[in-house]
């Protein structure tokens, strides 16, 4: 009866059990268990559940894990992966809580965080050029110069008002020229 909850719990399970390094870091292997392997959505779908993921509150990978659920199995599915992304994590940060209150002082444990950040940026950095690797010339030009750009300090938020800005102005442009919205 409970079959596919159960496999969309361990599906998500796994994913939060193996990923260190936040909700970012977790999108690649997402990605690859939902599309890829499970092929419960498609790359273009994909792409629209972390657009809306990033819009809602929450950490991102939660929210995804939720979105798929949801689309698989309506609420039961939604909770189930929910369950499954959160629980590790939990688990985690309930034994280090519980049994190693004195590991924030361990020199080898400090030595060992410091290891893991490359590869925690390097899983971050995956999709961002796995996701730009689909866009069209002047697409790609216009990520690299924006990405430049958030990267040698510009606010974010200049980017965002700016593609109000254009994409008001291109739907007020079509109107105008009864080409619809």
């Amino acid at each position: 009866m409970f079959r596919q909850e159960i496999t969309l719990f361990l599906s998500f399970f796994k994913i939060g059990c193996f990923t260190f390094g936040g909700g970012y870091a977790m999108i690649p292997i997402i990605q690859k268990e939902v599309i890829d392997k499970r092929r419960w959505v498609e790359r273009e779908e994909f792409i629209d559940l972390l657009a809306l993921a990033q819009s809602a509150p929450g950490p991102m990978a939660v929210n995804v894990s939720i979105m798929v659920g949801y689309k698989i199995l309506r609420t039961r599915g939604a909770v189930a992966a929910f369950l499954g992304t959160v629980l590790p994590s939990f688990l985690i940060l309930l034994g280090v809580a519980v049994f190693f209150s004195h590991i924030s002082e361990d020199p080898t444990v400090n030595r060992i965080f410091k290891g893991m950040r490359p590869a925690v940026v390097a899983l971050i950095l995956q999709p961002v050029f796995s996701f730009a690797r689909g866009l069209r010339g002047w697409e790609y030009g216009v990520f690299v110069a924006i990405a430049g750009a958030i990267w040698a300090g510009a606010s974010p938020l200049w980017f965002i008002a700016g593609g109000i800005v254009v994409g008001l102005g291109y739907t007020y442009w079509r109107v105008k020229r009864g080409l619809g919205k």
